[in-house]
Parts: structure tokens; C-alpha cells; sequence
């Protein structure tokens, strides 16, 4: 709710948030979204399926989890990677370097 909450004073809208990977991979491959913040671990599955959806889409996204960049598989390593607990700066500046990282 931190995270919701957060984004909702800094402008942007949620467009939704999920606990489950089957749900989030669902609402990946279809909504119409502008970018995503992925928890590595999703009640116990990581969300790297539906940061492959994203990427097949072309929708910017970014990790946030405890576990920081070594949570990371091969294939994602190179994503950015929010170690939680972070500042609202940090998050500000992180959606915007993820977002910039899509047109290259």
C-alpha cells in the first residue's frame, strides 16, 4: 500500500496490483499500461514470467524487492532493481531511467 500510495502522490495512476503471478500475467498481456513495478516474489513465485510479457510488449518495468539485484535471474539481471525500503526520490528517479531504457 506503501508503494500505491507513493506513486498516487507523485502523479501517476494504479492501474492495478496483484499478489498472484497467474493474475498479474494475465492483466500484463493485455492492459493497457505505461510502465510496472514488479515485486521479485509474488506469495512465494517469482514475477519474472510477467516481466517477460512486458518485455515482449515493449512496457517499461523495474523490480522492487528486498532481495535487491542478487534476487535477479540471468535473463533479468541487467533490468533496474529498487532494494526495498527506498526513498520516494529513488522510485522517482527509477521509473524515469526504466522508462528512458525502452526507446534504446
Amino acid at each position: 500500500m506503501l508503494l500505491e500510495d507513493l506513486l498516487s502522490e507523485m502523479g501517476h495512476q494504479v492501474a492495478g496490483t496483484f499478489a498472484q503471478v497467474a493474475e498479474a500475467m494475465k492483466f500484463a498481456e493485455h492492459a493497457d499500461l505505461d510502465f510496472a513495478i514488479l515485486d521479485i516474489n509474488l506469495a512465494g513465485a517469482t514475477s519474472f514470467p510477467v516481466a517477460e510479457i512486458l518485455r515482449r510488449r515493449g512496457i517499461p518495468f523495474l523490480f522492487a524487492s528486498g532481495y535487491g539485484s542478487p534476487g535477479l535471474t540471468s535473463a533479468f539481471e541487467n533490468e533496474l532493481t529498487l532494494q526495498k525500503p527506498y526513498e520516494p526520490a529513488e522510485l522517482e528517479r527509477a521509473i524515469a531511467e526504466a522508462s528512458a531504457r525502452v526507446g534504446d
